[in-house]
């Protein structure tokens, strides 16, 4: 028996190399209806049995980044309502709601559509969050428009999100609520006698008395569900802290304090408690004209309910431990790459401050945007950035331009994916690129979100940067392979076969940007905010 088992396996050994099945007889006791894998696999597949690994396409090429929704009017720019601009994006937790508030106040909730296999929402419920309002202690109007919108931690059926405009917050509670009506009473058909209306139509209809005849001809009045609607209320209203426009708010690990920054202070709330915070920074000099730096975003640490970051127009990112002081006058740790003096000049104290900054999130790196590039930083390494990613590298010999009609002051976001492993970040003629957060790879996917590209049917999909992305300078630019400063300009990306990247500063078009974006937390789907419409891709 084993010299059998022995022979079978010499042959099987020898047939290898040729891709061949032996011809084995069958014994007694053997299973006589064995199949020929040969007979099995089609006549094209017999020769190669199994695909080479290089024909294999990785599924983020092979499917690419594709745009799946559109919601909005399609007008053209010039018709476009000022109210109706899109200000903030955020998915919550799971993925399944998408939130946006827009210029006038409102708030608009996307629900996941089940039915369909792709990433696609539907319209769930919109109500008025803010409404315009008038300081009359600094005659100031304060706008209506929705700056940011944090969801809060779900606990049951409803949904709670925090939202806020230049200096309140309110919390709102977005739940299911059943319509009843009135099915059966008292004055129901079978106990209304005939011929007791009006016969003028005019008056109350009077019934007389021996409409009951007894007691038992009353009857309870029965209820029967009717509708149901998706209803806002504002469960609390946390105002009058903040002296100065609050640019971030961002809710704790704990699921119970927030925070909410301005230009020149961060306050602590209780979500529970809406007339009383604790300022927790504070960097506003004693003499205003001292002034040099101001607050531009601020964070909460994802998992470490103690840990917060704060951005400053310096360029500086801040990290700050509550365990500490009452007061985080001192910082833990601050993160801030060096300038050359050499490339100093009129601009650079402005394209260096921090429009957005984010955690990974397991905490592990930090992402920050100014006006030229994206950074990457490791918690653990404060000196430089793991990686540094050029934006707009090409419009740094028109700075003087993007000064006069006050792009430079543009405020970009920056997102991280939902496993950190990309990043995102918008630009202009309604382009934003997808990266990847690997300090070795320099490839980018750029996108587009417009009409046009809808029609065109255009795919993203990764492509070199001409550039490349790491190491980084001295003075914050990319190094190429031939020494030089990086540009994105002549990418591969921006080839008539791919998703065009305008880099020629003269066919830009400033008022076309992408400012407001959101990364689905557990798959590859985003929705971006271009003007007043709200366009979700996937690469699902």
């Amino acid at each position: 028996m084993f010299s059998d088992i022995k022979s079978r396996l010499a042959d099987l050994t020898n047939c290898i190399g040729r891709q061949e099945v032996p011809e084995v007889e069958a014994n007694e006791g053997d299973m006589v209806d064995k199949p020929d894998p040969r007979k099995a696999m089609p006549a094209d597949q017999s020769e190669k049995p199994f695909p080479d690994i290089r024909d294999v396409k990785p599924v983020y090429e092979a499917l690419g980044w594709r745009m799946r929704q559109c919601f909005g009017d399609k007008g053209d720019v010039e018709d476009i309502t000022e109210a109706d601009i899109i200000s903030t994006v955020e998915f919550d937790q799971t993925g399944n709601y998408l939130a946006t508030g827009d210029k006038g106040g409102r708030v608009v909730l996307f629900e996941r559509n089940e039915t369909k296999k792709t990433c696609e929402y539907k319209f769930h419920t919109e109500f008025q969050s803010h409404e315009p309002e008038f300081d009359y202690l600094k005659s100031l109007e304060i706008e209506e428009k929705i700056n940011k919108i944090k969801w809060c931690r779900r606990q049951n059926a409803s949904h709670y999100l925090l939202s806020t405009n230049d200096k309140t917050i309110k919390l709102w509670k977005v739940f299911e609520k059943s319509l009843k009506v009135v099915a059966e009473n008292n004055l129901s058909s079978e106990l209304t006698p005939a011929g007791t209306g009006n016969a003028n139509g005019g008056g109350p209809v009077r019934y007389p008395h021996h409409a009951f005849r007894s007691v038992a001809d009353l009857k309870f009045p029965r209820m029967t569900h009717h509708d149901t609607v998706v209803a806002a209320v504002p469960r609390r209203v946390y105002a009058n802290a903040h002296a100065y426009h609050i640019n971030s708010i961002s809710v704790n690990s704990d699921g119970e304090t927030f925070i909410s920054s301005d230009d020149l202070r961060i306050n602590l709330w209780n979500l529970n408690i809406q007339d009383q915070s604790f300022n927790i920074v504070d960097i506003k000099p004693a003499n205003m004209e001292e002034l040099t730096e101001v607050i531009t975003a601020a964070e909460f640490h994802p998992t470490s309910c103690n840990w917060f970051m704060y951005a400053s127009s310096k360029g500086t990112i801040k990290l700050a431990d509550m365990r500490q002081k009452a007061l985080c006058d001192e910082h833990a740790k601050q993160f801030e790459q060096e300038e050359d003096p050499s490339s100093r000049s009129f601009f650079s104290e402005i394209i260096s401050s921090i429009s957005d900054v984010r955690f990974s999130h397991d905490g592990r790196y930090i992402l920050s945007r100014d006006y030229l590039t994206v950074k990457i930083w490791d918690v653990n390494m404060e000196r430089q950035p793991v990686k540094t990613i050029p934006i707009h590298e090409h419009l740094r010999p028109r700075l003087c331009d993007t000064y006069e009609n006050d792009s430079i002051f543009d405020k970009f976001e920056v997102v991280f994916s939902g496993d950190a492993k990309n990043v995102m970040t918008g630009s202009y003629n309604n382009n934003f690129m997808i990266y990847p957060s690997e300090p070795g790879n320099d490839t980018e996917v750029v996108l587009q979100a417009d009409k046009s590209a809808f029609k065109a049917k255009k795919v993203g999909i990764p492509t070199p940067m001409s550039g490349g992305a790491s190491p980084t300078s001295k003075d914050g630019s990319t190094i190429n392979k031939k020494g030089g400063a990086g540009s994105r300009a002549g990418s591969p990306a921006g080839g008539v076969q791919r998703m065009k990247k305008e880099t020629d500063a003269d066919q830009i078009d400033f008022n076309k940007k992408i400012l407001h974006m959101s990364w689905h937390p557990q798959e590859d789907s985003i929705a971006i905010a271009a003007t007043n419409n709200l366009f979700v891709f996937s690469a699902l």
